[in-house]
């Protein structure tokens, strides 16, 4: 029993009997349509065979001798009649006449009609023409020809009329529709078969879904890749963009005709653009510089039907997650250097309890006099080349950390730095120093010298110069400029996985070309990483976004 308000649809026709019935229809239609045209065309030929056929016995019967010579001489008349009966039935058509010039029948199937006239104007035949055509008589429709006889003079002394019944010849027109039905009922059945192999075969491609079932998970699938946060790109065999989802769109900055392009047409960065085109490895992840962002991406070969293999790319973007590393870097240096300056304070307070113990009261206040002339005079000698507050902070920290580590850190006497710094351009100025000397610090060890230089050049370009020089063991020469790369990196992991990923020197290539600086690295002597940022006079606000973040040339 049924439940209330529910009622029993009509059962759906699949779409396999819907393109099997369509096509099974359309072919009988286009079948019908060709046997009718046929039939046609095959009575008009079967016609104009009798019409031929009449019209040359007429001719045939008009040129006897004996019948010229008949109509020339009326005593003769009735041996035309038993004549033109002989020819009639040998010929098998309905009537042979021959009339005289006076319009007199001398011959007819029926003898009653022997000596009447015709039923038609012999006027214009007995003037010489021949006529062709269908005319209605006693015995029915029929196809009629009229030849005019000649004397030997040349004189027309009479005519022959030869008429077939015109339902003889749609018998004899008749008589081929039984092969003409057969090969149309044979091509309706392969035809049928045809139909119901494409068929088969478009439900064997479509996986036996139904339109219904085909447009529900078409719009799944949109809603799922258009829902989620991370971006996805699919490529062909041959590169071209297959899908792009709105969240890829907007990271890359593509436009909306994207799919169906090839990356190179898009201007895509060259490792996304491998990665797509196929030339690029599969397997890890690849940190792209995008404009002011980094996008992690992850690529794999996938099998898209008969098409052969693509490309898939997700993407994600950790512009977000890289500046929250950034600022607990600084909380981290923050509080390394706290910890070194608490390290360092707790062995001074030491230092004056003892002597306090021992009564030395007078070199107690001495030695603190000097601690904090010597803590007044770093920090005066840093403000006096760094005036932006947060720049000089940002460099005692680093000090103070490179005290811990037991590596002598040095602030280059001719670093000059006014205060005047744009904001925007400041947070990056902190992010190239932060990280050259922080791989500064880790590549000199716990034994080692770190120098630093921030300077501004007054000329006319306003080059904002960040020089970091250690007494590392330097740069492997097959890196080259690739430690500006996201993802290659010299230090170690952490056994637990973590640890550097090769993003620090990245993140100063893209802050530098954010500006339209650069930075490069010479490790001939001693490593000296060098990096530019023009300071521009409308530097307020970050620069335009480029996809590309492409390193200008110096």
């Amino acid at each position: 029993m049924r439940a209330p308000g529910t009622r029993r649809g009509r059962p759906r026709l699949s779409l396999t009997g819907y393109l099997f019935l369509a096509i099974t229809l359309l072919l009988v239609v286009a079948l019908l349509a060709a046997g009718a045209l046929w039939t046609v065309n095959q009575y008009r030929e079967v016609r104009d065979e009798y019409t031929q056929r009449a019209l040359t016995l007429a001719h045939s019967v008009a040129e006897l001798p004996t019948v010229r010579d008949y109509l020339a001489d009326p005593r003769h008349r009735g041996e035309i009649a038993s004549l033109a009966e002989r020819i009639r039935r040998a010929a098998e058509v309905r009537y042979v006449v021959i009339v005289d010039s006076d319009g007199i029948r001398h011959s007819h199937p029926d003898p009653d009609e022997i000596g009447g006239r015709p039923h038609t104007d012999p006027a214009p035949v007995l003037a010489g023409n021949v006529w062709t055509g269908t005319e209605w008589g006693p015995a029915g429709l029929t196809l009629r020809t009229r030849v005019p006889v000649e004397s030997r003079s040349g004189e027309v002394v009479g005519y022959v009329s030869v008429g077939v019944l015109s339902s003889r010849v749609s018998l004899a027109a008749a008589g081929t529709l039984p092969t003409v039905g057969a090969g149309l009922l044979l091509a309706l059945v392969v035809g049928a078969g045809g139909a119901w192999l494409v068929s088969r075969r478009i439900r064997a491609k479509t996986h036996g879904l139904e339109p219904r079932e085909i447009t529900e998970l078409l719009e799944s699938r949109e809603a799922l890749l258009y829902a989620i946060s991370e971006g996805v790109l699919a490529a062909d065999a041959d590169g071209a963009v297959l899908l792009a989802n709105d969240s890829a769109r907007a990271m890359l900055d593509l436009p909306r005709d994207c799919v169906g392009r090839t990356p190179a047409d898009l201007g895509l960065h060259p490792r996304l653009r491998a990665m797509l085109e196929g030339s690029e490895d599969t397997g890890g992840e690849v940190f792209l510089p995008v404009g002011d962002g980094l996008l992690v991406c992850e690529h794999r070969a996938v099998r898209i039907g008969a098409q052969g293999t693509g490309r898939l790319v997700t993407l994600r973007d950790h512009t977000e997650l890289v500046r929250l590393g950034g600022e607990l870097d600084g909380v981290r240096t923050m509080v390394g250097g706290l910890r070194a300056q608490t390290h360092e304070f707790a062995n001074r307070i030491h230092t004056v309890s003892g002597m306090l113990d021992l009564g030395a009261a007078a070199e107690a206040r001495r030695y603190l006099a000097e601690l904090s002339a010597t803590t007044a005079e770093a920090s005066t000698r840093v403000s006096e080349h760094l005036a932006d507050t947060a720049l000089a902070a940002l460099v005692l920290a680093k000090s103070a950390q490179a005290s811990e580590q037991g590596v002598e850190f040095e602030l280059a006497a001719l670093s000059d730095v006014p205060a005047s710094l744009p904001p925007r351009l400041r947070d990056d100025v902190l992010l190239v120093v932060g990280n050259l000397v922080d791989n500064a610090l880790d590549a000199v060890g716990g034994d080692g010298w770190v120098e630093l230089l921030v300077r501004l050049h007054d000329d006319e370009h306003r080059l904002l110069e960040v020089r970091v020089t250690d007494s590392g063991p330097g740069i492997d020469a097959e890196l080259g400029d690739s430690v500006f790369t996201a993802g290659v990196s010299t230090k170690d992991r952490t056994p637990d996985g973590s640890g550097p990923r090769g993003l620090g020197l990245a993140l100063v290539r893209q802050a530098c070309a954010r500006w339209g600086g650069w930075v490069d690295v010479d490790s001939t002597e001693e490593t000296v990483f060098s990096a530019f940022l023009p300071v521009r006079e409308d530097a307020r606000e970050r620069p335009p976004r480029n996809p590309a973040a492409e390193i200008p040339e110096r």
